[in-house]
């Protein structure tokens, strides 16, 4: 089990933030060390369709008890220390936290600051490893909110998310065959004569990259048709508008 562990957040806005990237990222269990405010049904205000997040949420007056039962513990930071600990990237972080509970070795509990002061160096001695987050050092304070989902994202991919294939189109189209392309081709060439886009350009030369753009893309047949259909209505459209006499400046 991985729990996320926030001691003593000042803003119920970034409980709800966390609590909706827990959701996103299929972390569930949430503690709260000491909170300033905190009303699970004004973060589900905030948080839409967390309620089985929120359900599991558990408070506790000191950082000794939320971290009691957990077998390792990363803590994270901002700030370089000057004391000797055993830092890590969340990276390597979190492949060491998803190997630890994958192998049933207890809770590990990822471990922030308040928003203000971030966690102490008496906080920090409980952890097994210090995680800081490689952003900028001439602004690296980051949000409580924007810190825990880095975590969680790197915990998902640790767990393997990155592996889920993408959902498969609603609809599919076998690619398209040259036949199919070449009369592609005569559409498009046959709607830029309609509008005089050779007046001024080479033809052959225009044609030439179409050619190149349809290659490199590659089209499948309901492209091909679409495209197609667009090109013949702009001739049939061109058509017309000789047929009735308008005079139209281009």
């Amino acid at each position: 089990m991985i729990v996320v562990v926030l001691h003593e957040p000042q803003d119920l806005v970034n409980i709800a933030h966390v609590v909706r990237g827990m959701k996103n990222f299929g972390v569930r269990d949430l503690r709260l060390v000491n909170p300033r405010e905190y009303e699970a049904y004004r973060v589900e205000g905030i948080a839409h369709q967390t309620q089985d997040v929120l359900a599991r949420v558990r408070t506790f007056t000191t950082l000794e008890e939320a971290l009691a039962d957990c077998v390792h513990i990363v803590g994270f930071t901002a700030r370089g220390r000057t004391a000797k600990r055993n830092v890590q990237r969340p990276r390597d972080a979190a492949a060491e936290v998803v190997g630890l509970v994958e192998s049933g070795r207890g809770p590990a509990a990822v471990l922030f600051g308040r928003e203000d002061k971030g966690l102490s160096n008496d906080a920090l001695d409980r952890c097994h490893r210090v995680v800081t987050i490689p952003s900028d050092p001439a602004y690296a304070s980051l949000n409580l909110g924007h810190a825990v989902i880095i975590m969680l994202y790197e915990l998902a991919l640790a767990r393997g998310a990155e592996e889920r294939p993408f959902k498969t189109p609603r609809r599919t189209s076998e690619p398209a065959t040259a036949g199919e392309l070449e009369r592609l081709f005569v559409d498009v060439a046959r709607a830029l004569h309609a509008i005089e886009f050779f007046k001024t350009r080479n033809a052959d030369g225009v044609m030439r990259t179409m050619r190149e753009i349809a290659h490199r893309a590659p089209l499948d047949t309901r492209e091909v048709k679409l495209l197609r259909a667009m090109a013949i209505e702009v001739t049939k459209y061109g058509e017309r508008l000789a047929r009735s006499g308008l005079h139209v400046d281009r």
